[in-house]
């Protein structure tokens, strides 16, 4: 694996390096010219902290949310690592492409702005990487985040720029497109042996643990990542107020329904570890809406109980039925709260007066859901078929969900 893994990574790396020194340059704000300009600086003093609190979502948050397997901990924290380094540099690139970065003299003009909007596409490469955990070796993966953020992009393009529908969280950009996306890539990769469990498909008490860790630092931060678009407006603070009281009522709900489902009564870690979160990617579509207190914690709530119901019983019958494989239940914590909050976009849009948000159109909202939907899908089924090319090397069964032929691990202690 030497050989080609270290390939794969360092020529998309040299490559990057060309390109950036061809056709990036800082834009006016973090240019040296504007070194004195106070408002540059107070826009930077905004935005910053936000989006270094999605920095840390994105790093710490999914890798560790996703390391409860017992024998995957280090393919789960590390693999996340890099895909995340890599994504955030090919999708500065393919979103100049687009025209969704600024263009300047032909060359794309960043600052941190930028970084934040691929920081957002590495959340939906890191959702897919979630539905495919311990499936897919580090060479198909790279290839499904080089391939993904194409797909990423356009749909980006077509219905935040186009359509220009509300999604200030990326609860239909992100969330949806990543799960979905990455549930189209396992179905093409579904094995048979998957149906029944896996022997290293399980957790341990201190992997459960180590989970917890993603799951607090995603819960704590979540405000963030629905407002950094709008960071230091009215409109951002509405954004963070709305989400919290959405993830306050989705961790309630999701207790509360991890012991009904129960037949003991019982609280499942995994119910907690991702229903609890069910609430911010709910929250997206409408976050910087006036849904109020009421509109967001029924929100949180609903998304907590659609979280858990689908843990216990949606993920095993897409298993058994679809043959759709789903590690981490991507489709219970971002794909269907995904849809819920597009949903509840376009039911606010319907009940609103026009006049009221001058942008919002219900039938923009509902086409942006298809479209997304739809792309995400055939994108993930055609780069689930690329995958399937024998030099990217897929992983033998009895090398699921372990370390061990990509890291360096000197014992488990089960």
């Amino acid at each position: 694996m030497r050989g080609k893994f270290s390939g794969f990574l360092l020529v998309p790396q040299i490559i990057f390096i060309v390109l950036y020194g061809v056709f990036v340059q800082y834009d006016v704000q973090a240019g040296p010219r504007n070194a004195s300009d106070t408002t540059s600086s107070e826009h930077f003093d905004k935005l910053y902290p936000m989006f270094q609190d999605v920095h840390v979502m994105i790093f710490i948050g999914f890798g560790f949310l996703m390391t409860f397997l017992r024998r995957y901990g280090f393919g789960s924290v590390g693999f996340n690592f890099m895909l995340a380094a890599f994504v955030i540099q090919w999708t500065i690139l393919i979103r100049g492409c687009l025209d969704l970065e600024d263009i300047k003299d032909g060359k794309i003009n960043i600052n941190l702005e930028t970084f934040l909007n691929a920081d957002f596409a590495c959340g939906a490469v890191l959702i897919s990487f979630g539905a495919v955990l311990g499936v897919l070796g580090p060479i198909q993966l790279i290839v499904m985040a080089i391939l993904e953020v194409v797909f990423y992009s356009v749909n980006e393009f077509v219905i935040a720029h186009k359509f220009q529908i509300s999604d200030i969280g990326g609860s239909m950009v992100i969330h949806t497109f990543g799960a979905y996306f990455g549930l189209a890539v396992s179905l093409v990769h579904w094995r048979p042996e998957l149906k029944d469990a896996h022997p290293k498909e399980e957790s341990v008490y201190h992997s459960d643990l180590f989970a917890m860790i993603g799951t607090l630092f995603l819960w704590l931060y979540w405000p963030s990542f629905n407002g950094a678009p709008a960071a230091g407006t009215i409109i951002g603070e509405r954004a963070v107020i709305n989400t919290l009281f959405s993830l306050a009522a989705a961790g309630v709900s999701a207790f509360a329904m991890s012991s009904i489902v129960d037949k003991s009564g019982k609280i499942s870690m995994v119910h907690v570890q991702n229903a609890t979160l069910a609430g911010g990617v709910a929250a997206g579509a409408v976050a910087n809406l006036k849904i109020g207190p009421l509109g967001a914690t029924l929100l949180g709530s609903s998304s907590g109980i659609l979280s858990v119901l689908g843990y216990a019983y949606i993920t095993p019958a897409i298993l058994q039925h679809m043959n759709i494989h789903d590690t981490c239940g991507v489709h219970n914590l971002h794909g269907m709260p995904g849809v819920l909050s597009g949903v509840a976009a376009v039911i606010i849009a319907k009940a609103t007066s026009p006049t009221t948000y001058t942008t919002l159109e219900a039938n923009l909202q509902l086409a942006g859901l298809a479209v997304t939907l739809g792309i995400s899908i055939i994108g993930g089924l055609l780069t689930g078929l690329v995958l399937k090319a024998p030099f990217l090397g897929s992983v033998k069964h009895q090398d699921l969900f372990d370390d061990r032929p990509y890291w360096n691990v000197s014992l488990y202690r089960d």
